[in-house]
Parts: C-alpha cells; sequence; structure tokens
C-alpha cells in the first residue's frame, strides 16, 4: 500500500530521530554486564576466548555475495566445540555472554536498511521486494553462520543441542540478564526446530534385542517411573509393553524421546499393575486381551530441545503403528502422573494459615473427621485442622491409617480435579502433564484414587493420577479448542468433582 508524502516524511523523520537517540544511548552506555550465579567469581578473562571468537566467527558475508562466500574450513566448527568443551562451567557463561553481545546483529547496519526500506515505499515493488529482502539479511546474527557450519561438523548438532541446555540453564537462573543471551536462545531454538523437524526424525521400537548402549540410556533416561534394574528393564520392553523412541540422523544411538506403553484389556486406573506387575517374560502375547494402549510414561532426554515439540508427534505416530499392528485396538489413554498437585495444595493451605481464616475447602463434617483422627495417630490434642492437614500431606502419613485414607478420599479428590481443570497460568492448565495432554486433543477422562503409592506418587500427588483419553475422531478438534479458546475438554466424572469443590470453596 502507497503512504502519501507528508505520512512518510513523518515516518523517515521519527525513524531518523529514534536511531540518533539510540546510537547515543549505546556511546554513553557501558556494556550491559550480567549477574553472576556461580560461588565461584568469574575470572577476568579465559586465555584464547577473545582471539578465537575474533578468528572463528566471520562477519556476515556482504548481500551481494551471500552465496558467494566459501564456507569456512571445518576445522573451525570443531576447533570452536574442543575450547568451548574445554571450559569451566562460570567461563563459558562468560564466553556466551561475550558470543551473544559482540557477534550478533549489526544494529547500526540495520537501522540504515530500515531508512532506506523506509524511503522505497514510493517507488515499484520490485525495489521495495529488494530492500526488504536486504533488511531480513540484515538482522542474520553473526553467530547463527557459525552455528550452521557446526551442525554440519560430526557431533556438531549434538554439540549445539547441549550449548542451548547450558543457554537454557542461564537464563532460567538468571545468571544473566543481558536480552542478547535470550536472543542467542531464540536463534538456537529456531534452528532446532528445523533440524528436528518431525519430517526427519526416525520412529524407532526397542526390543530387549536393541542395543546395549541404547538399552542402558533408556534406563538412566527414564524420568517418570524409574528403572530399578535390568529385569524391570525387560519387563518394560517385553510381552505386553511397547517402547518407542524418536531418533536423529545426526544424533546415531540417542533417543530424543521415549514412550512407555502397556497392552491391556482396558484402561488402567493405576500404575503398580503396569510398572510392578510380573509377567512371564518368554510368553506369547494374546491379542484377545489387548484392546487398550495406555501411554504410562515419555520422557524428553535432551534438556537442549526444550520447546521444541517432539512428544505429541511421537504419541501419534506410536498411535498408527499400534493401530497397524492391533487393528482391533479401541482404547488409546495416558495414565500420568499429577507433578506439583501437593506443592499448590501446601502453598493453599499455608496461606489460609497466615490469613488466619478457617478454609472452606472442607465441610465442617470433614474438618471433624480429619482432626479426630489424625488426634488417634498422635497428633497434638488441639493442633488446628489445617495444619494437621498440611503436616498429613506433607509427610504421607495419612497413607498407613485405612482411617484417614477414607476421610481423605472425596477431599483430595475434588481438590486434585481442581487443581488440573481450574487452576490456570496465562490461561493454560497450571499442570505441565495436563497442558501437554490437552494441546494434543486428549480428554480429561477419570481422576484415580491410590493410583500411585510409590514415596514420589505420595510425595506429588497424594498418590493419585489421571487418564488423559485420546479419542481419535475428537482429538483435532479438541486440540483447536484448547489452543484457541482454553477449553478444556472433560469426562463426566472429572466435571462432577469440579462442581464438588466448587461448591465448597469461593475460589
Amino acid at each position: 500500500m502507497m503512504m502519501s508524502h507528508p505520512v512518510m516524511f513523518a515516518i523517515r523523520n521519527s525513524a531518523r530521530h529514534w536511531r540518533y537517540k539510540t546510537l547515543l544511548k549505546a556511546v554513553r552506555t557501558p556494556e550491559v554486564g550480567f549477574r553472576c550465579w556461580y560461588s565461584t567469581p568469574l575470572r577476568s578473562g579465559v586465555p584464547g576466548m577473545d582471539e578465537i571468537l575474533a578468528r572463528i566467527v566471520a562477519p556476515l558475508p556482504t548481500y551481494e555475495t551471500r552465496d558467494k562466500s566459501p564456507p569456512p574450513p571445518e576445522s573451525n566448527s570443531l576447533e570452536f566445540m574442543h575450547f568451548y568443551n574445554g571450559l569451566f562451567k562460570e567461563d563459558k557463561l562468560s564466553f556466551l555472554n561475550k558470543l551473544s553481545q559482540d557477534f550478533g546483529v549489526d544494529h547500526r547496519g540495520v537501522s540504515e536498511l530500515a531508512l532506506k526500506l523506509l524511503d522505497t515505499q514510493l517507488r515499484d515493488l520490485a525495489t521495495i521486494l529488494q530492500a526488504e529482502d536486504r533488511l531480513r539479511y540484515s538482522l542474520t546474527p553473526r553467530y547463527k553462520q557459525l552455528f550452521n557450519h557446526i551442525s554440519k561438523a560430526e557431533g556438531g548438532v549434538k554439540f549445539l543441542v547441549d550449548l542451548r541446555a547450558d543457554v537454557l540453564e542461564i537464563i532460567s537462573s538468571k545468571a544473566s540478564e543481558s536480552p542478547d543471551i535470550r536472543d542467542l536462545n531464540g536463534t538456537l531454538k529456531s534452528l532446532l526446530c528445523e533440524w528436528f523437524s518431525v519430517g526427519l526424525l526416525r520412529l524407532e521400537r526397542i526390543t530387549w534385542k536393541s542395543p546395549c548402549e541404547v538399552l542402558q540410556k533408556i534406563s538412566q533416561y527414564e524420568a517418570v517411573h524409574p528403572i530399578r534394574n535390568w529385569a524391570d528393564l525387560k519387563r518394560r520392553v517385553g510381552p505386553y509393553r511397547r517402547c518407542y523412541a524418536f531418533t536423529h540422523a545426526a544424533m546415531p544411538g540417542e533417543p530424543l524421546v521415549v514412550l512407555h506403553v502397556a497392552l491391556t484389556e482396558d484402561i488402567s486406573d493405576n500404575i503398580q499393575s503396569i510398572v510392578r506387575e510380573f509377567t512371564t517374560l518368554q510368553s506369547t502375547e494374546d491379542v484377545n486381551k489387548i484392546n487398550s494402549a495406555i501411554f504410562y510414561s515419555i520422557t524428553s532426554t535432551q534438556p537442549g530441545l526444550q520447546g521444541v515439540e517432539l512428544g505429541n508427534y511421537l504419541i501419534k505416530r506410536v498411535v498408527r503403528e499400534l493401530q497397524s499392528e492391533f487393528p482391533q485396538m479401541a482404547q488409546f489413554s495416558s495414565l500420568s502422573p499429577i507433578p506439583g498437585f501437593c506443592t499448590w495444595l501446601q502453598g493453599l493451605l499455608g496461606q489460609y494459615r497466615k490469613e488466619r481464616c478457617h478454609p472452606d475447602l472442607l465441610s465442617e463434617q470433614e474438618w471433624r473427621e480429619v482432626e479426630l483422627a489424625t488426634e488417634c495417630l498422635g497428633s497434638r490434642p488441639g493442633m488446628p485442622a489445617t495444619e494437621a492437614l498440611r503436616k498429613l500431606i506433607g509427610t504421607g502419613e495419612w497413607m498407613h491409617s485405612e482411617l484417614l485414607s477414607r476421610v481423605l478420599e472425596p477431599v483430595l479428590m475434588r481438590l486434585c480435579a481442581w487443581y488440573l481443570y481450574g487452576e490456570k497460568r496465562r490461561g493454560s492448565a497450571l499442570n505441565p502433564v495436563a497442558n501437554f495432554h490437552l494441546q494434543n486433543g486428549a480428554t480429561m477422562w477419570r481422576i484415580n484414587w491410590l493410583a500411585d503409592t510409590s514415596p514420589r506418587g505420595v510425595a506429588n500427588s497424594c498418590g493419585i493420577m489421571v487418564n488423559y483419553r485420546y479419542f481419535l475422531n475428537d482429538t483435532s478438534k479438541n486440540s483447536a479448542l484448547y489452543l484457541q479458546n482454553k477449553v478444556v475438554t472433560a469426562s463426566e466424572q472429572v466435571l462432577g468433582l469440579v462442581s464438588q469443590f466448587q461448591k465448597n470453596s469461593k475460589l
């Protein structure tokens, strides 16, 4: 769309004024510093850091020679990788700050090209498009070229995945508050999303015959239900079980995301029957007993691939794989942990305690039952019910009392339902596992009492687990409703528990 001359004149003047102020501020303002999160102070410099960066991070070729410049020798990439890997942790922080600040975008050149683009708005379309392309090219950070060259070296992609893990740790710990570090992270994430697109990933089924080093990594990476020994691992890849992983040609032998599946007659309501149940390792699967696929563990193995969508694609690929193997299979569901529920509940009870008000999370009858039951366990007489409940949840002592377990079941079930369904962060489910499955289009289907009685399960979620069910004809619609309108699709059981919570609480 063409602009009038007065409008163009005003825009150019505003842009020049902004540019002048920006350059003036850059001259007067000292370099942005960073706050160290290490106990050891940063050393003033690492021998060779400035020299290696100046030599290896090449200037961006001119626009005219961008396709004609010869690539740097592979030895540059190998030298950079070797140098970085040899740094101490605190020196890596200094190195990444310098890389991001001194070898990013040429801001002065960008501002000049932006002004030239404004000057072309009254000219022909071809001229405008070329000016836009020049500006787009000038926005390429110098280190992006380096990353592209490193990705072509042996072990380069894995190096960059690990490098981004370091950057993410710096950002999450607030070790550096420089915006340049965040920009470097964004560049790395964009490149990794391209390199790890679903079309470039290979689906592998892990069996007992898989290479020993792969099986060992599957065992080490398992983060949801730790694998105890080799016999345990053998069961998880044996009869009535499946284990799948995405791999990438640039990272051979390295599973990127791992999915464990149980093949059952019906949808499981507890994890003990899956990870503890003994089945004869040499038994033959009876197809007539396989009607459901239960996704009971999914683990992303590479911290540097955080934010790169892999898990949702893995589930979809595995569903197709299982449908091909078992055409009669009708039910697909997760059996998921609820990390964070106990922490949220403890915080909620602590808030009531601080405000010295009587919480309405429980009915008067339920509070009385909690007080009586805790006194039977030897709690201090007269201890406030809120404090008694906090202590019970914190220690897991209630698990050893049939009376307390019976009293707390309806209370914890409706609180958990609200935590999963009603607690939000920026409109999305607060619980990260719920958010993952809801984004995939699953239905929040069933909340299960005493589904994980392991110490970890009790500490994280009072032993409660949840099924997210995948109704294949509805997943696309459910996903769109959640992503666009934050609508959580839930079963009558879940909605009933949420309704009970709302009757008792003013939240």
